[in-house]
């Protein structure tokens, strides 16, 4: 009996999932297979019975060869999953388990899961399994928390701004006058002042650019022109000992976007990508887009969803990113370096959700990836725009 056969019982039906009692046999098994999670029924020997579409692309086998296969071969060895289905069977009762890693053997990462697994009624010791990716959940709860940071940024920009730039002037000012009386070593510490608050001024200035609230000025945009560029200042400076490989998609659509804000952005990402790669003689930037459809997200005065189907990747071969500081990667003042402010992906945070769009880092040692989704251009959008101003 097939998943979608068993999905019609009384003993599920009572678990919330009445609707699907009502339709045949034929309907069942296509709302089941299309199905984002992935659904696997384990019988008593660790076999599976049926998988849906989306347990085809979890484990990355076709169902002839998910069917039948033991479930033990398809998890490393002493993963939590194998224990859970046994605990539902000796139980017969359901258990839900949240942010379960799991993964396949041999491969070095893993993949975060939320799991429900419950006894199948008259199914002989049947379990059904489903896995819920916590991959894009974890994405939007690091998106909304990106977003909280900008904005945290801009309200403390718009303070130092206006409450520390005065006095700091007044203190240099001072200190230029009490100058001409003093020794030479007294002299020193006044020179030492002047420059330890044009630094922190320096730091305000750059601070500032998170309060600028104005609306962007936007046009359809090349991204391949913006990377192209962007490569060109890299290779005759900072990144002069790197080599860059391209892979993109030619027939990309224009980005709905601001192309300096883009060059500012992208020059940011290479720049630390360049930085993490240091001296190393194989050292290699990857520039990549690509259409990758099936991705929306509601923006900041926008009425429904935005589509944001293109995908631009920064991707290099450095050390990859420290795990204390992965989850706060975008934050202000975070960072690695010895001589950096943590400004650098703040701005580049800023400058991809002014634009509607999301950022993600996915850290590997020797791979290295940030991710920017974004909206393409649309003769709407530009429209709507001048229906704003006018």
């Amino acid at each position: 009996m097939s998943i979608s056969d068993r999905f019609g019982g009384d003993g599920l039906t009572r678990k919330g999932i009445a609707p699907l009692k009502m339709l045949d046999g034929q309907s069942r098994a296509a709302v089941l297979e299309a199905l984002p999670n992935a659904i696997l029924t384990v019988a008593r020997d660790g076999t599976i019975e049926d998988a849906n579409a989306a347990a085809e692309a979890f484990f990355e086998l076709g169902k002839p060869l998910l069917i039948g296969q033991n479930i033990d071969k398809l998890l490393p060895f002493g993963s939590p999953l194998i224990t859970l289905i046994q605990q539902v069977r000796e139980r017969g009762a359901t258990i839900n388990e949240y942010k379960v890693d799991v993964g396949r053997p041999g491969q070095d990462s893993e993949r975060r899961v939320d799991v429900h697994c419950a006894p199948l009624p008259d199914g002989d010791g049947l379990v059904l399994v489903v896995l819920q990716e916590r991959t894009i959940a974890d994405k939007i709860d690091r998106q909304l928390s990106h977003r909280g940071a900008v904005r945290s940024v801009s309200g403390l920009a718009s303070m130092l701004a206006h409450e520390i730039k005065n006095p700091l002037s007044g203190i240099r000012g001072a200190a230029q006058l009490l100058e001409p009386g003093l020794g030479d070593a007294d002299r020193a510490l006044t020179r030492l002042i002047c420059e330890e608050t044009d630094r922190i001024v320096r730091l305000v200035d750059r601070m500032e650019v998170f309060s600028d609230a104005r609306p962007l000025k936007r046009e359809q945009v090349n991204i391949h022109s913006v990377l192209d560029h962007v490569k060109q200042v890299a290779q005759s400076g900072f990144a002069r000992r790197v080599r860059f490989v391209e892979n993109y998609d030619p027939s990309l659509p224009p980005v709905y976007a601001n192309r300096d804000q883009l060059v500012q952005a992208f020059l940011n990402l290479v720049k630390n990508a360049a930085e993490a790669i240091g001296d190393a003689v194989d050292g290699e930037i990857e520039l990549s887009t690509a259409f990758r459809p099936g991705v929306s997200l509601r923006a900041m005065g926008e009425k429904s969803p935005v589509g944001l189907p293109l995908e631009f990747c920064v991707r290099d071969n450095g050390p990859g990113v420290p795990d204390d500081i992965a989850a706060h990667l975008f934050d202000p003042f975070v960072t690695t370096k010895s001589s950096g402010t943590g400004l650098g992906l703040a701005l580049v945070a800023k400058i991809v959700n002014d634009h509607g769009g999301i950022i993600e880092c996915e850290s590997l040692p020797r791979r290295t990836t940030f991710r920017i989704l974004m909206p393409m251009y649309r003769v709407k959008q530009s429209n709507k725009q001048e229906e704003r101003r006018s």
